[in-house]
């Protein structure tokens, strides 16, 4: 079974820096999308960001500008730049994963796994 190994969380002061960087434990694994979600005791999970295996991104809402999230599809990793920080954006962050396979029909049906990581803590506080 294919694992997310997430990196990179920690305690940092308003205005700083993190780089979370996560890695799937089997690079021959393809996966359609990868990306970041976040989640708050109490709230529910929330968009960080995702990005396709073809490049498309997409941010969770005011996050584009501030966050940046690459992908290595040689190694399966994605990375999330995250700057500007605010004490809003402490959470747990959890790396996600998804692969789809095609059915042996006619026509073919899509099926999907989702795969999350452990999660990281990221706290924003002075």
């Amino acid at each position: 079974q294919v694992q997310l190994v997430e990196s990179g969380g920690g305690l940092v002061q308003p205005g700083g820096s993190l780089t979370l960087t996560c890695a799937a434990t089997e690079t021959i694994f393809d996966f359609d999308i990868m990306g970041w979600f976040r989640q708050v005791s109490g709230k529910e999970r929330e968009l960080v960001a995702t990005v396709t295996s073809s490049g498309s991104i997409e941010y969770g809402d005011s996050l584009e500008g501030r966050f940046t999230i690459s992908r290595d599809n040689v190694k399966n990793m994605v990375v999330l730049e995250m700057n500007s920080l605010k004490p809003a954006d402490t959470a747990v962050y959890y790396c996600y994963a998804r692969s789809t396979m095609y059915t042996a029909s006619v026509p073919p049906r899509p099926v999907s796994d989702d795969y999350w990581g452990q999660g990281t803590q990221v706290t924003v506080s002075s």
